[in-house]
C-alpha cells in the first residue's frame, strides 16, 4: 500500500499530532498523545473561536477555528477527529488531501458511503486512516480472540452481544448532534453499540443475513433508544445483539461465546466466564470488576484502550506500516448496523451485502 511507505519516510523523531474538536472524548486523546513519548499535541481545532479560546486555555496548546489556520501555523502529521459522527468526512477529506494522517473516532462516518469516500481518499493520497476502536485492544478480549481462532471452543454455535446501557434526557437534550439521524446517523447502536458489534465480529466472522426490530421507547431522538436483531453468520452460527441507552441504571456492555468444547463471556473488557470440557485448554485468571465500561456514563471509560491505540498508531507512521485498526476493517460495523436499521425499515429479513470501494 503506497500510504506506508509515504508514512515511514515522512515522519521526524516525533509525530506532531492536531485534535479536530475538543470536547467529550477529545480530552481523552490529548491525554493519550502526552503519554507517548514520540508524539506531541500542538494544536487544536474548534468549531468557533469562543470554543477555541476555552480549549486552548483548557489543553494548553493552540487552537484554532478553522484546520487552515492551523496547517498554517503548525507542522502537523497526523489529526484525530472528534467531531459529531455525520461531521467526519470533510474534514478528514480536507486533512488528506493535504498529505495529514487521520485517525477518526467511531463509527468513521454515519453511513458506508460517507465513510467509503474517506477510504477512498486515504488510498490516494497515500495517507494512513485509523478508526478509533479502543476495545479491540483489550487483553481479555485479545485472549479471547486468541482462544476463538485456535479452536478451543470447538465449533461455534452461538455468538451474542448485549449494549443495556442508560443515558437520561440531558445527554440528547444538551447536544445539538447526539441521537439525530444527520448528526449521529441513529442513536443506541451506531454510537454506543458498535464497539461490542465490532467486538462480535471479530470473534464470529461475516454476516450473513440480519432480522431486527429498532424503535425509540423514552427518549425524544430521531434514532432509536432500543434495537434487538437476530444474525445469521456465514459459518452457519446463530447470534443476538441487543442495544439499548433507555434501560436504567445501565448495565456493563457483554459479549457470550458458546462452542462444541466450551463458552465464555466478556463484560466490560473482563472475562468473567471461561469454561472447557477439556481441562488441558487454555488456562485463564478470571478477574472481578470491569476494565472501563460507559454503560450510565460516557466518560467513565477507562484510557487504557485509547493509550494502546494512540501508541499502534504512532507505531504505524514511524514504521510505514497499517495501524491495527485500520480504514477498511473499520467499516464492518458500520456496515452491518446499516443493515440492521434496513432489515428493521423493511421489517423483513436481509441480506448483508459486503461493501463495495
Amino acid at each position: 500500500m503506497e500510504s506506508q511507505g509515504k508514512a515511514k519516510q515522512e515522519m521526524g523523531k516525533v509525530v506532531n499530532f492536531c485534535i479536530i474538536g475538543t470536547s467529550g472524548i477529545a480530552a481523552v486523546h490529548a491525554r493519550c498523545i502526552s503519554r507517548n513519548s514520540e508524539a506531541k499535541l500542538v494544536a487544536m481545532v474548534a468549531s468557533t473561536a469562543v470554543r477555541a479560546d476555552a480549549a486552548e486555555k483548557q489543553y494548553g496548546v493552540a487552537a484554532y477555528d478553522s484546520i487552515d489556520e492551523a496547517l498554517q501555523h503548525h507542522d502537523i502529521h497526523a489529526c484525530v477527529i472528534c467531531t459529531a459522527s455525520g461531521q467526519h468526512l470533510e474534514p478528514t477529506l480536507s486533512l488528506l488531501r493535504r498529505g495529514v494522517h487521520v485517525l477518526c473516532e467511531k463509527p468513521l462516518e454515519i453511513n458506508v458511503d460517507r465513510a467509503s469516500q474517506m477510504i477512498r481518499a486515504a488510498d490516494a493520497a497515500g495517507c494512513l486512516l485509523g478508526g478509533v476502536f479502543q476495545n479491540r485492544f483489550s487483553p481479555d478480549f485479545l485472549k479471547l480472540q486468541e482462544a476463538v481462532k485456535a479452536n478451543q471452543f470447538g465449533s461455534l454455535l452461538l455468538a451474542n452481544a448485549y449494549i443495556k446501557w442508560y443515558r437520561n434526557e440531558d445527554y440528547y437534550a444538551t447536544s445539538p448532534w447526539k441521537g439525530t439521524l444527520k448528526g449521529d446517523g441513529g442513536a443506541a447502536l451506531i454510537n454506543q453499540g458498535i464497539h461490542t458489534i465490532d467486538l462480535l465480529l471479530l470473534l464470529a466472522g461475516e454476516v450473513k443475513s440480519v432480522f431486527a426490530k429498532v424503535k425509540t421507547v423514552m427518549h425524544a431522538i430521531e434514532g432509536e433508544d432500543l434495537g434487538v436483531c437476530i444474525l445469521t453468520f456465514k459459518n452457519g452460527m446463530t447470534g443476538v445483539i441487543e442495544g439499548s441507552t433507555a434501560l436504567y441504571p445501565g448495565y456493563p456492555e457483554r459479549i457470550e461465546v458458546y462452542g462444541t468444547d466450551g463458552s465464555a463471556i466478556l463484560e466490560g473488557g473482563r472475562i468473567i466466564e471461561w469454561n472447557f470440557k477439556q481441562s488441558e485448554a487454555m488456562a485463564l485468571e478470571v478477574k472481578d470488576g470491569v476494565e472501563g465500561s460507559g454503560a450510565s456514563d460516557p466518560m467513565a471509560i477507562s484510557d487504557d484502550g485509547h493509550q494502546r491505540q494512540i501508541d499502534d498508531f504512532v507505531a504505524a507512521l514511524k514504521e510505514g506500516r497499517l495501524p491495527a485498526v485500520s480504514h477498511i476493517s473499520a467499516l464492518n460495523a458500520l456496515n452491518l448496523i446499516q443493515h440492521i436499521y434496513l432489515s428493521a425499515e423493511q421489517k423483513r429479513e436481509v441480506e448483508v451485502k459486503p461493501v463495495q470501494l
